[in-house]
């Protein structure tokens, strides 16, 4: 069911603007009309990562007026296997910059609006409220219900995307759609996953072009919202695999016991990524790079134990260590093989899996185990920047 164009048409287009989106205006439901619509438009993307990047450089070449973007990250060089909006020479930039300087030299009839800072509740409402239109391109639980919510209360569609390994999902949320169509993400997910089974696409990974083809359906809802033409996703939920080559399409209805959102809340803490309340924790030492390599170098090495997965293994690894992935009976498995007296020293990528790893050890009685501060990258970074980092 088509809804109505979220944005009134903008002023006449200009000869350069009919010559730049020449190709627009010949599609009938779109033409000139939809062109001004677009001109006329505010879309805030959340994110200049995998799926931020395509979505940001179609939407600017669409030719929507005002590009807001947030993101306080820096682009990084494993970046640039899926960012396409960023390039070498962007390393070590805040990605909003890196982000407003590719749109500019794509597109510079658009304005762009950066946000170099963490998106935050007592932030959220405020900068959505500016914007017409909302794009989800995030990589984690707490921020989609940060984002779920403030749209909620901002009274903002918004459109989201997922990407993980080789599959996609996408969908549109709004909560006061016409006709009474409300839906928000909280349909679709009641209650976030533990976050052991919730991995990021830095540790699980994801295929680069996957963002473009996720990217291409988020554009897509978007320009479809702003003109008001086609059928969009509300209430439709597209899952894509890459590996299939498949796209399959769930519905999405309304939960009957939804509680209305009225305040938002702490959701790191929602999502389970908090650490326990130091008082409720096994307190675990721990020990840096640099300790580490003190020890090995004085011929008191520790046994070293990297939970990551084996593909992360195969990437880069501390010479000496033993692979034994992070699962709900690892720890036991360690002190089965070990014993209670070993000297450990337990590690992962950046040291947030290790620290639950090593709590759990405490738990169980071993004293003599320590989390490697920052990980496997620490070490790379630390004591042999020759190896490679991901």
């Amino acid at each position: 069911m088509t809804l109505p164009p979220l944005v009134e048409p903008g002023a006449e287009l200009t000869r350069e603007e009919i010559n730049r989106y020449s190709r627009h205006l010949l599609i009938p439901n779109l033409g000139m009309d939809g062109q001004r619509r677009l001109k006329n438009a505010k879309v805030l993307v959340i994110g200049a990562g995998g799926l931020g990047s395509p979505t940001l450089l179609y939407l600017a070449a669409a030719g929507v007026g005002t590009l807001g973007v947030i993101d306080f990250d820096r682009v990084d060089e494993s970046n640039l296997q899926r960012q396409v909006i960023h390039t070498v020479e962007s390393i070590g930039t805040l990605k909003v910059d890196s982000a407003r300087q590719a749109i500019a030299r794509l597109n510079p009839l658009v304005e762009v609006l950066t946000h170099s800072e963490r998106l935050e509740p007592d932030t959220a409402v405020a900068l959505f409220s500016r914007y017409d239109l909302i794009l989800d391109g995030t990589d984690n639980f707490a921020t989609r219900y940060l984002v779920n919510d403030a749209c909620v209360l901002a009274d903002k569609p918004y459109v989201w995307g997922s990407i993980f390994r080789f599959e996609g999902q996408a969908s549109l949320f709004w909560e006061n759609a016409p006709d009474g169509r409300s839906l928000n993400y909280r349909d679709l997910y009641p209650a976030p996953p533990p976050p052991e089974l919730a991995p990021s696409c830095a540790e699980g990974g994801v295929l680069g072009v996957l963002c473009a083809a996720i990217a291409s359906i988020m554009a897509t809802e978007a320009i479809k919202l702003i003109t008001g033409i086609g059928d969009p996703l509300l209430g439709r939920l597209m899952v894509y695999d890459a590996l299939d080559m498949s796209y399959r399409e769930l519905a999405i209805h309304p939960l009957p016991d939804r509680q209305p959102i009225t305040a938002l809340s702490d959701y790191e803490h929602f999502c389970g990524l908090k650490r326990p309340d130091p008082a409720h924790a096994e307190p675990v030492a721990h020990i840096s790079a640099a300790q580490l390599k003190s020890l090995r170098d004085a011929g008191q090495a520790p046994v070293i134990i990297d939970v990551r997965e084996p593909t992360e293994w195969d990437i880069v690894r501390i010479d000496g260590a033993l692979l034994m992935p992070k699962t709900t009976q690892v720890a036991e498995q360690i002190l089965q093989r070990f014993g209670a007296d070993a000297d450990l020293v337990i590690t992962c990528k950046s040291g947030l899996r290790s620290q639950a790893v090593s709590s759990e050890l405490r738990r169980l009685g071993l004293h003599r185990v320590r989390n490697l501060e920052g990980g496997v990258l620490a070490w790379v970074r630390d004591i042999e920047p020759a190896l490679p980092s991901y």
